[in-house]
């Protein structure tokens, strides 16, 4: 990412990232009085994003009049011009500040309705539902259909579908509830074919066992179960998400295949029987 004491960039993303950690880099370009704005992504998968460039005077506060806005999805290393402006820096006067949010995945990405997932654990193991689709709890919103399975620390996790792995995250050893805990998350992130991820969260320390990069195959065991992260007790988090238009995640109703069916609507208190096909009574 590159900064200039012309350039002042206050980025966000999703509650694990950020604009400077390998993936989303917001360049500028100074020409005479012309200030050209490139979004780049570093990273080999792609991302959607979101980016609104405003003028600051020298007090810092906005100047009047509208955001420049602009959007769109990345591939990997690619790159392409968001907006050529006036800049005239007179005696410093004159500031832009740039605030981007991201997101992995393509934003025309469309979700494989029929595709059955299998449960994110060993085959012949069940775990109890903590939290299904439309909890209460906090499973609403982005995280309208994400499950909690109860796990204690360290039991294997199993990839729900295969992919290529996007994101690990494995050097956290703490777990809170108060706000900005999320920070604290161990996950793996897999892309998936159809241009959405699988996210397993709140993996113990050192609990990956793939790496960035990596294939991996629906029933592979990818992680250890901890409780890292916004939690309040040793569970795996599972989701499918997909990037919006605003460049955030949003998960997507799934539908399991278990020892007695399909799951279209995993509820609380339920155990299921995980198996290791993905054909109904495999």
């Amino acid at each position: 990412m590159a900064i200039t004491a012309a350039l002042v960039l206050f980025c966000q993303g999703h509650a694990w990232a950020k604009c400077d950690d390998g993936w989303l880099s917001i360049d500028e370009n100074r020409d005479g009085d012309l200030l050209t704005v490139t979004a780049r992504n570093v990273a080999e998968f792609p991302l959607t994003y979101s980016v609104r460039i405003r003028s600051r005077s020298q007090s810092g506060k906005p100047q009047s009049g509208h955001a420049r806005r602009a959007s769109g999805t990345l591939e990997g290393r690619q790159s392409e011009r968001l907006m050529t402006l006036p800049f005239k820096e007179e005696d410093g006067a004159d500031r832009i500040s740039i605030s981007c949010t991201w997101t992995i995945g393509n934003r025309d990405a469309t979700h494989d309705d029929s595709y059955l997932y299998l449960l994110p654990y060993a085959s012949g193991k069940s775990y109890r539902v903590i939290q299904g689709f439309n909890s209460r709890f906090s499973h609403s919103g982005v995280e309208q259909f994400a499950v909690d399975f109860k796990m204690d620390v360290g039991t294997p996790v199993h990839a729900a579908r295969g992919g290529v792995v996007a994101r690990v995250e494995e050097s956290n050893d703490k777990g809170c509830w108060q706000d900005g805990c999320g920070q604290y998350a161990n996950f793996i992130v897999i892309m998936h074919d159809d241009g959405t991820t699988g996210e397993y969260y709140h993996l113990q320390k050192n609990g990956a066992l793939v790496e960035v990069g990596e294939c991996v195959e629906a029933g592979q065991k990818i992680g250890l179960s901890g409780n890292t992260g916004h939690t309040t007790l040793p569970h795996l988090h599972f989701a499918v998400y997909k990037a919006t238009r605003r460049a955030l995640p949003q998960s997507v109703p799934i539908t399991f295949v278990s020892a007695d069916g399909v799951v279209v609507d995993p509820r609380r208190g339920h155990r299921y029987l995980a198996v290791s096909s993905q054909r109904v009574g495999g």
